[in-house]
């Protein structure tokens, strides 16, 4: 399923639902950030997904990272809260999501580098090579937010 991100468009279709995900900004050891090449929309991205029925949402949070990258981690602290409705995301069965993300920052414990049907390429990479990729605004929000520790403040918008 592909999918076209709107971000403060003002030709964006109305949303018709919300599902709640996650996404994790996990840093290794030398600072480096794990980000996936996306599937849906060709697009580098955290790592991240919909939070399913029956699931804590730090279990959403492991899982998705894990399904997606090969990674395993530990939840550290929550980055924000990002529920801007001008931000939608229109697939093309007909579904146009309001966004409703939690981002978390995580810490690596286990696993290694694996795509998925939803990651065509999955790395780590330094935050100063992060303008060498197409990553969407409202993705690199959240990452900018992630890597500032120094906040002290959870993100709320």
């Amino acid at each position: 399923m592909s999918r076209i991100d709107y971000f403060r468009d003002p030709k964006a279709p109305k949303a018709n639902s919300v599902v709640p995900s996650v996404t994790a900004v996990v840093q290794d050891d030398a600072g480096r950030l794990l980000l996936i090449h996306k599937t849906d929309n060709d697009l580098w991205a955290l790592p991240g997904g919909g939070h399913e029925i029956g699931e804590r949402i730090a279990d959403t949070v492991v899982r998705e990272v894990l399904e997606e990258t090969g990674i395993e981690v530990a939840i550290v602290s929550i980055v924000g809260l990002y529920t801007d409705p001008e931000h939608v995301l229109a697939y093309d069965d007909g579904e146009v999501r309001q966004q409703f993300s939690i981002c978390f920052r995580a810490r690596p414990i286990g696993g290694s580098l694996r795509t998925s049907s939803e990651s065509k390429e999955v790395r780590w990479v330094a935050p100063t090579d992060l303008g060498d990729l197409d990553i969407h605004p409202s993705m690199m929000l959240r990452i900018r937010h992630g890597l500032d520790e120094g906040r002290g403040e959870t993100y709320i918008g």
